[in-house]
């Protein structure tokens, strides 16, 4: 088991819950309470050193006691080792976590997709609005066990919503000048970039 899990134990105490490895990947549990300040630790102790938030992501089971749970996938890129980080939620109850936003930067997007997906909320986060959905979305969170596998709203309504919503409203000048920027670009390095070819641009470009 990777040996972050014992310097967790042994800085945290009863703040750390379970601990397993499955397929080689370590996962372990921490309170919900604890989870912005152990994962600073993690982030900034010296040994440590997860510098790379890889994802962090929901899932959410039925036949558990605390069926929901959010998952941060973190990885040292100096040591090369990865440790998963969990915390249960109860869904009947208050679906509301620490940011990692000011951690990890690239926390922002991700926290995004699970409060869209899932409606976790994460507190502190700089700018927590659905990332997937438009904005007034209001069929509830589409990876949720109780959502529909059709919606809740016909397609027809469906489709109406969204060719009413103006998702331009929701994105800051930084945001949309990017937007612009790409239509900028020269026709070959656009078509490029739409394969997937990003990483074989030279830098020259």
């Amino acid at each position: 088991m990777n040996p972050s899990v014992d310097a967790l134990r042994a800085t945290f105490g009863d703040a750390i819950g379970r601990a397993a490895d499955v397929c080689g990947d370590t996962i372990v549990s921490v309170r919900r309470e604890r989870l912005y300040e152990i994962m600073k630790w993690l982030r900034a102790t010296p040994g440590q050193r997860y510098d790379y938030l890889v994802d962090v992501t929901a899932v959410e089971y039925r036949d558990r006691e605390r069926p929901l749970e959010v998952v941060y996938f973190l990885r040292s890129l100096e040591r090369r080792a990865d440790l998963r980080v969990k915390v249960e939620l109860d869904p009947t109850g208050d679906l509301t976590v620490d940011s990692v936003t000011p951690v990890w930067a690239g926390g922002n997007w991700l926290e995004r997709e699970v409060y869209d997906m899932f409606g976790i909320t994460f507190r502190g986060h700089p700018d927590l609005r659905r990332i997937l959905m438009w904005e007034t979305y209001a069929e509830g969170y589409p990876l949720r066990k109780d959502f529909p596998l059709r919606g809740r709203f016909s397609r027809a309504e469906q489709v109406r919503q969204a060719l009413n919503a103006n998702p331009e409203a929701h994105y800051s000048m930084e945001e949309l000048s990017i937007a612009e920027a790409y239509t900028e670009l020269p026709a070959d390095m656009r078509e490029r970039l739409r394969k997937g070819e990003r990483g074989k641009i030279p830098h020259s470009e």
